[in-house]
């Protein structure tokens, strides 16, 4: 199945308007990483925005951000499943409800990290979409109406083995790559579940990773790193010696090669993390 041409160029990060300025986005992005001391980095410091409550009758809902925490939402049912590949992008803030034509519970917003949302479709019911969401808890998701939406289907699935240090690239199906990666440690484990491919940032210093992938899921031991909220993601990292290993904060490093396979990926795409 060809990608098509929305999710092609969903990629664009960084220039929207409300975009996070970079350092905030650099925390954010490397917060469930960290630095390495025998590289003498360290993660910038910024606590970020707080997300915006959207009026819901008298009540108040989040947006559904990395930065945000919900209440409400259905956990992922089939968290090592597959999908179709059909992603969708709420052209205007969607209302998540709990179940079809149910409550309620966080508000979907156009852009995420300043760039567009993307985010796969998990369910169906009638013109009701499930959807994974980026928020914590990891595994949320809710539901949206398909009124309003633009879709696409992408090809791809990341697929991480935290017990071989392995991240497999699929495209329709098929292997397109294969590469030893390290993985977190144990007291920052990667965690485990289907999530997906965020948002993409090339970051103010490219020396450890000259683009970074955030990925749909938090740190489940740190609430916060860095002054971000704990997002996982995939990026680079200068010292191959790491590699096979499981030595991070709860992010993917990967090889370069790896990297810029990686970054064609469309956002929305699935990630399956297994243990």
């Amino acid at each position: 199945m060809a990608t098509t041409k929305a999710a092609r160029h969903s990629r664009r990060a960084g220039t929207a308007a409300g975009a996070l300025p970079v350092a905030a986005a650099a925390a954010l992005l490397l917060g469930g990483c960290g630095g390495s001391t025998a590289h003498g980095t360290a993660p910038a410091k910024s606590t970020g925005p707080a997300p915006p409550a959207v009026e819901a009758g008298a009540a108040k809902v989040p947006e559904a951000t990395t930065f945000s925490t919900l209440s409400g939402v259905p956990r992922d049912g089939s968290p090592e499943g597959v999908t179709d590949g059909l992603v969708v992008h709420p052209t205007a803030p969607a209302p998540v409800l709990d179940r079809p034509g149910g409550r309620r519970v966080a508000t979907l917003p156009t852009t995420e990290l300043g760039g567009p949302t993307w985010v796969p479709v998990v369910e169906s019911s009638g013109e009701w979409r499930r959807v994974l969401l980026p928020s914590r808890p990891n595994q949320a998701s809710g539901w949206i109406s398909g009124a309003g939406l633009r879709t696409a289907h992408t090809p791809y699935t990341v697929r991480v083995e935290i017990g071989k240090r392995r991240l497999t690239l699929d495209r329709a199906g098929r292997r397109a790559g294969r590469w030893r990666v390290a993985v977190g440690g144990a007291e920052t484990p990667t965690p485990v579940g289907r999530t997906f491919v965020m948002a993409s940032i090339v970051p103010s210093d490219r020396k450890q990773s000259p683009i970074v992938l955030p990925l749909g899921t938090h740190s489940a031991t740190l609430d916060t790193f860095g002054g971000g909220p704990g997002t996982v993601a995939l990026h680079g990292w200068p010292d191959a010696s790491v590699f096979g290993k499981a030595v991070t904060h709860g992010c993917v490093r990967v090889p370069a090669d790896a990297l810029k396979a990686l970054s064609r990926v469309p956002l929305g795409s699935l990630v399956l993390i297994t243990a």
